[in-house]
This record gives C-alpha cells, structure tokens and sequence, in this order.
C-alpha cells in the first residue's frame, strides 16, 4: 500500500512537520527568544525562574516568573539564572531551557530538535561547555554554538562573508560585544560584562546613595526605558519613582529628572566607549578604512537607550547605523543560519567533547 502524498499536501505537511523542528535561541541576560525553523521567531520570554528555595521545584517561568521578582514570600525565589551572558545557574538554566523549547514547540516531535545557541565572544570553554550541556539535557540531540556580534551581524543583513569589514555593537543585558567581521569571522573583538543590568544597577545605587531610596530591578529598568539617556536631550523629561524610605522604612515617592539619571549610568557607558575605542584601535589598517565608510552598526537592547548613538558618534567621529529591531537582531541572525547551516559552515562552533 503507497501513500499518495501528491495529494494530500496538508498530511504530508504535518508529517514532515514530526521532523522537521531545529531550534535557534539567543539564550540573552535579560530575555530569551527562540526560532523555529520555517516558523521564525515563536517565542520571546524574560530569562527568569522561579523556584521553591527548599525543595528547587519550578514554579513559573518566563513573563510569569518575572512578575514575581522582588515580591515573593519567604519559601519562593525568583532567578535569573544567567549573569554577564553566561550560566549562573547550571540547573535552573537547563529546567528554563526546556520549559521554553515545550512551549516554542506545542507539539510532539519524533526526533530530538537540532539547537543554535548564541554565546557572547568573550566567554571560556567551561562557560561554552556549560551551555551545550545544558542544551542537551534539555533535549537536543545537537548543539551547535555562534558568537553573538556574527549572529547580530548576519540578522542585520551584512555581507560577513565579504573580505570588507563591517563592525557591529551588541548591547545586552549583561554584555556588550564589539566586533570587527570579515571572510565569516571575527578579526578583532571586544567584550566586557556590561550591558543593561549594569545601567539598571547604576540607577539603583544612585537612588540609593543620595536619596536613601530604595528601589527594585523592575523599577530601575523602567526609569531607563522612561527617561534614562546617553546624552543630553532637546527637553530634559521627569518621572515619578516610588520606593522604600531607608531612613523611615516607609513608602516614599521622588520626582527624578532624565539628566540625573544620565549622571548616574555615566560610568558604564563610559566602560562601553572605552571598549569601542580599544576596539577600534585593534582593527587593521584596511578593515579600518571599511568601517569610514560604512560606519559601525549597534544593535541589542541596550541600544535603544536614547542618544546612544549620538554618544558614540561623539566619542568615534564615525557613522553610527541603528535598526530597526535590535532585540531581534540576534535571534534573526541565528535563525539564518539555521535554515542553511551548510552556507554558514565557518560561522559556527561545533558541539563536541572540548
């Protein structure tokens, strides 16, 4: 007996579909997002975990497990199990991992998903170990890893495979990677553990030192969004905080203005400039003339801090291009190499015994 699979598209289609379900994620800081081959992006959470601190049980993860930071009881912890790009947690990573692949699959598949993870340019071999092997106990049956700055890069649209350079800027949550690119690898990279969680820090340490006001994670981070800024604004902006008295112990609302809380994220945007300019000072001669030209690309969610790249262009005398979806970038990037991973050979690193 045949099956006449010229007729019946739709059933082959869904038969196909029980194989066909390789997985890009760009495993981020702040946030995770996952593709899936011929789908595209399916799945954007917030890289958090909450878990009973007794028994480690899971309670949520995601949108949900976010909405606990900083308001649970005694008996449960909210975690972000990643810090400055890499596993913190070896355990919470791999029980968020597979929480996420479920729900970016919603279906039963035959075969272990192949997986692209994304991976900062800077991180060791037991850091690169650590998330292949927290990828395949959460169910890959391959892993594959890509640097961040050539996934941001190949999501932009640039042409990595040129011999031109082409720079690019990946501000994350906990780094920001700068890299010069040509011929499918990096020539010359910087990258340091800072990226928006150091901004948010900074907001809070400020608040804290010459207000005696406390605020949370969440709070921080919504100043930023607010009326956070890398560089003087048209019309200063203010907003309304609330926080904890550390004097009184009681609730207690402050107004802040955008410049002063410009003067307080001074010192990691400071660290970015400088690894911009070391950067720029490693690039060849030839690949530096490339990047005159075509100026360096930003991309990440730290991008989207206003009058970032008025600061840079500042600090560089060069172009500075932003996109259109920076948080995007990445995954969109991984995504490509995916869907062909034999054109992108050379841009990726193999899972192995390393």
């Amino acid at each position: 007996m045949s099956l006449n699979t010229a007729n019946k598209p739709g059933l082959w289609n869904r038969f196909t579909g029980l194989f066909n379900n390789d997985i890009a994620i760009d495993l981020g800081t702040a946030n995770t997002l996952v593709y899936i081959k011929g789908k595209g992006i399916v799945l954007n959470e917030p890289s958090v975990v909450a878990v009973d601190r007794t028994t480690r049980k899971v309670h949520a993860v995601g949108h949900a497990a976010k909405a606990m930071l900083g308001k649970t009881p005694d008996k449960i912890e909210a975690i972000r199990p990643l810090k400055d790009g890499v596993i913190a947690d070896f355990d919470v990573t791999e029980h968020m991992l597979r929480e996420f692949i479920q729900m970016a699959q919603r279906k039963r598949h035959f075969i272990a998903p192949r997986i692209i993870i994304c991976v900062p340019s800077g991180i060791t071999e037991v850091e690169k170990r650590a998330v292949r092997d927290s990828a395949k106990h959460a169910g890959a049956r391959e892993v594959f890893l890509v640097a961040e700055p050539i996934a941001a890069a190949i999501g932009v649209g640039l042409p990595v495979d040129q011999p031109s350079g082409n720079m690019i800027i990946d501000i994350g949550g906990g780094t920001s990677e700068i890299a010069v690119i040509a011929l499918n690898g990096i020539v010359c990279d910087t990258s340091i553990r800072v990226g928006g969680d150091e901004m948010d820090d900074a907001i809070v340490s400020h608040l804290k030192k010459n207000y005696n006001l406390l605020i949370g994670d969440q709070t921080a981070e919504l100043i930023k969004k607010e009326i956070g800024s890398a560089y003087a604004l048209e019309q200063e902006i203010e907003m309304e905080v609330k926080g904890r008295d550390l004097v009184a112990g009681i609730p207690k609302t402050l107004k802040i203005s955008s410049q002063e809380i410009r003067t307080s994220l001074q010192e990691p945007l400071s660290q970015m400039v400088d690894a911009l300019k070391s950067s720029l000072e490693q690039t060849p001669p030839e690949l530096a003339a490339d990047i005159v030209d075509r100026g360096i690309v930003i991309t990440g969610g730290g991008s989207l801090l206003r009058g970032l790249s008025d600061l840079f262009r500042e600090a560089t005398n060069l172009p500075i291009n932003t996109v259109d979806d920076p948080l995007f970038c990445v995954v969109l990037g991984t995504g490509k190499i995916l869907d062909d991973i034999g054109a992108y050979e050379d841009v990726i690193i193999h899972s192995g015994k390393d």
